[in-house]
């Protein structure tokens, strides 16, 4: 079974380097995980948007803290939701002094929108389409589009020009034998919102289907 990105991305999965398909392959029934551990060189927020991001943090999206050389891990797990789909966990740690901040989100490959779809945040209030395709360097570059919010009956699409667009690389580093991220997030109408740069260092891990009961959402959400 190919990983939801691959099945996302047809022929273009073949261009990615060698070790960001490994990353990028996972799938529930390999059983496997990568647990990446490294150091953001700068995360940073812009002052303007300290309230909406910190309304984020009560659920796990961005959040207003910045800081150098922040050490950084994220888990990605491949699992089968509870709605049958194919499920891959993006928990992300920033370890600030006195302080940890997280940056949950979790996606799967919608066959009726013919795309990744990026669930933000712990209960998978906010879904995200996401354009995803190679970088000429053999990383993923991820960009966000259309923006749907849920919560109970509660359902409407974000204006873009309202939304935070982000705008994300990910690519392996040889001559460091690392992975690399860059990732910024962007309004249309007042610029920069949110962003972190860094390198980290990823292990693979079995999982013989058993998922952290930290990594699931609280709440999982049908919509698309």
């Amino acid at each position: 079974m190919p990983s939801i990105y691959e099945q996302a991305m047809g022929g273009d999965f073949a261009k990615l380097h060698p070790q960001i398909r490994r990353r990028f392959g996972l799938t529930s029934a390999e059983g496997a995980a990568s647990i990446g551990r490294g150091t953001m060189d700068r995360i940073w927020y812009a002052k303007w948007a300290a309230l909406p991001l910190y309304v984020g943090t009560k659920r796990h999206i961005m959040f207003p803290s910045e800081g150098k050389r922040i050490p950084f891990t994220i888990e990605n797990y491949a699992y089968t939701d509870s709605f049958g789909r194919e499920t891959v966990t993006w928990t992300r740690q920033f370890q600030f002094p006195g302080k940890i901040r997280r940056f949950d989100a979790t996606m799967i490959y919608s066959r009726q929108r013919r795309t990744i779809v990026d669930y933000l945040g712990d209960r998978q209030h906010l879904a995200v389409d996401l354009d995803i395709g190679p970088a000429p360097n053999g990383g993923i570059r991820i960009r966000s589009g259309e923006q749907r919010f849920y919560e109970r009956m509660l359902h409407f699409r974000f204006p873009l020009r309202l939304s935070g667009i982000a705008d994300v690389c990910e690519w392996y580093d040889d001559e460091a034998e690392a992975f690399k991220i860059e990732v910024n997030v962007t309004n249309p109408l007042l610029g920069p919102v949110f962003g972190y740069s860094g390198t980290f260092q990823a292990e693979f891990v079995e999982t013989r289907g058993a998922i952290p009961k930290h990594i699931k959402p609280l709440r999982e959400e049908r919509r698309e």
